[in-house]
């Protein structure tokens, strides 16, 4: 029963028979007598297909949030059996928004010397692809923004607030102010994360709500990629006060604080809403806890 509903999670991802086939291990005619028998068994047709896969009937959308509950607690008892036995252990996914990344070694470091069984696979990912993830089953949690957009049914820890920097070189225009407003960098070149990201579209908002657009000569979805453009002196960017402080502010390089108003946004860990809960995960949700307070006194 679990690797028919694992199949069919699987082809209502991919929305492909043959690539949903060559992912879980097995040919496609196996693939789809496996569904074919899920239909049977339930006495609903769940596809709409032909040779090809052509979406969901309404009730293949209603059986997939049951397949994807029943497949996430069939793999939460597996792991807890196996914990019992043998401690914590196994891999532990997660996304992270890229203006988070570095905050993840606070969370990982500490986890991984209580837990030194797990494995971490992290991911870089916007917001709305952390989510996508966590419901399809292909992460375990997520480090995202909690207050801006709709997160669903998820249980989250705070973690930091984000404020903003601009961040430039000397020389550049604005480099020689002590803080500028949301008004002055919407003023000047500017290279910035791409549209699909969370932080681009916060940084849109408040340049808006102070009368100013943003056209930027460069995007990227890689905060390195600005970091290096701006360390040679080409442009500006925009950039969370935290992550500037763990990517390295020295010589020529100037971090200057956005006011007028001071925006501020909260950066969390977010976790399935599921209980029993994963013991990985469920520990990984205790460290977060516990580093909280510790990111709220140093910032």
């Amino acid at each position: 029963m679990i690797d028919k509903l694992e199949f069919f999670i699987t082809v209502a991802k991919e929305r492909s028979f043959s690539r949903a086939a060559e992912l879980c291990g097995v040919t496609q005619p196996t693939l789809s007598a496996g569904i074919k028998q899920l239909e049977d068994m339930l006495g609903v047709l769940l596809v709409n297909r032909s040779s090809r896969f052509h979406g969901l009937t309404a009730e293949g959308e209603r059986v997939l949030v049951w397949a994807k509950r029943i497949v996430a607690d069939a793999r939460a008892m597996r792991l807890e059996v196996r914990n019992l036995r043998e401690g914590l252990s196994g891999q532990l996914k997660i996304a992270v928004i890229p203006t988070a990344v570095g905050i993840l070694s606070a969370l990982a470091g500490p986890y991984l010397e209580k837990h030194p069984g797990v494995r971490f696979k992290a991911l870089s990912a916007s917001s709305s692809e952390i989510l996508t993830m966590m419901d399809n089953l292909d992460i375990d949690a997520g480090l995202t923004y909690l207050d801006n957009e709709p997160l669903g049914r998820v249980r989250s820890t705070p973690l930091y607030a984000e404020r903003y920097r601009l961040l430039t070189v000397a020389g550049n225009p604005l480099a020689d102010r002590e803080t500028v407003t949301w008004a002055d960098v919407g003023s000047i070149p500017l290279c910035l994360l791409t549209p699909d990201m969370q932080n681009r579209r916060i940084v849109e908002a408040l340049v808006g709500e102070a009368g100013g657009a943003i056209e930027p000569v460069m995007e990227s979805n890689s905060v390195l990629l600005l970091f290096e453009q701006v360390k040679a002196g080409r442009w500006a960017t925009i950039m969370p006060e935290k992550l500037a402080e763990t990517l390295g502010i020295g010589g020529a390089l100037r971090s200057i604080p956005i006011i007028a108003p001071e925006a501020v946004h909260q950066i969390g860990l977010v976790v399935p809403n599921r209980d029993p809960m994963i013991p990985q995960v469920a520990a990984l949700l205790a460290e977060a806890k516990r580093l909280a307070p510790l990111l709220v006194q140093k910032g």
